[in-house]
């Protein structure tokens, strides 16, 4: 599948007139609870040729390119994703630390990822993987019966609040380095750890009865983090201007 990633974006380059700095993977492959029939859920940035930047006219600066064959496909510009680093945009950031990277062209990347620390903003953070988890919360897991596979769609942003209240810092892509490393109760974090287990050998994780301790769990950590998201000081991040990123942008389209 992967050959086929690599086709479909060298065909976007051709089809755009457009040189792909970065690509990885976005999705739930990237947090390591992939099914079988899973989208390849690929995200990429981009730069045009320079003589394209130079014009009073407003143009797209978002590519999305039609679903086929599994393969979910999109873009930004690079001014855009420059734009979105500086506010601390988190799906911006998860793709620059995703564990698979399909196109890693120059210096770009690596450079956005030596300066996450100066533009990374926790609250930015906090706010999107809240409101991640509730949304999927209230659509998947209320009642008796629920759909057992949507747990890590609460779970993952949920481990995410954590990870930042805990670090600081953007929370790893993959599920299990936050389930490894977070402090959790021993009960749930053997629940946890044994619906992981079924994810990964395969098993179809349909609808079941709710598993009460996670579900416990989850509605302690939304109620507890509405209030924490509220009471965080946005400091991170808020003094970062504008230049390192201009620069970052004038260098790489100019070269």
């Amino acid at each position: 599948m992967n050959a086929k990633v690599i086709a479909a974006l060298r065909k976007i380059e051709r089809e755009y007139r457009v040189n792909i700095l970065y690509a990885a993977e976005s999705g739930s492959r990237a947090w390591g609870f992939e099914s079988k029939d899973s989208d390849y859920d690929v995200r990429f940035i981009y730069r045009h040729p320079l003589k394209w930047y130079i014009s009073i006219d407003d143009k797209s600066d978002v590519i999305e390119y039609p679903m086929q064959n599994q393969l979910d496909v999109r873009g930004w510009d690079i001014r855009k994703a420059l734009t979105l680093y500086k506010k601390s945009n988190p799906p911006l950031y998860e793709w620059l630390i995703s564990p698979i990277v399909y196109v890693e062209r120059g210096d770009f990347a690596p450079k956005l990822r030596a300066f996450m620390a100066t533009y990374y903003r926790p609250t930015a953070s906090i706010y999107h993987y809240l409101h991640m988890a509730k949304g999927n919360y209230r659509q998947y897991l209320q009642g008796s019966v629920v759909w057992v596979k949507k747990y890590f769609y609460v779970l993952r942003p949920i481990f995410a609040c954590m990870w930042i209240e805990q670090y600081g810092i953007q929370p790893p892509m993959e599920f299990i380095k936050m389930l490894e490393r977070l402090s959790l109760d021993d009960n749930v974090k053997g629940e946890v750890q044994r619906l992981y287990e079924r994810k990964k050998s395969g098993e179809e994780l349909d609808k079941e009865r709710k598993i009460a301790g996670i579900n416990d769990f989850l509605d302690e950590k939304i109620q507890y983090f509405e209030k924490y998201a509220k009471e965080i000081k946005p400091e991170l991040g808020t003094k970062a201007d504008s230049s390192l990123l201009d620069r970052i942008l004038y260098e790489t389209v100019n070269s």
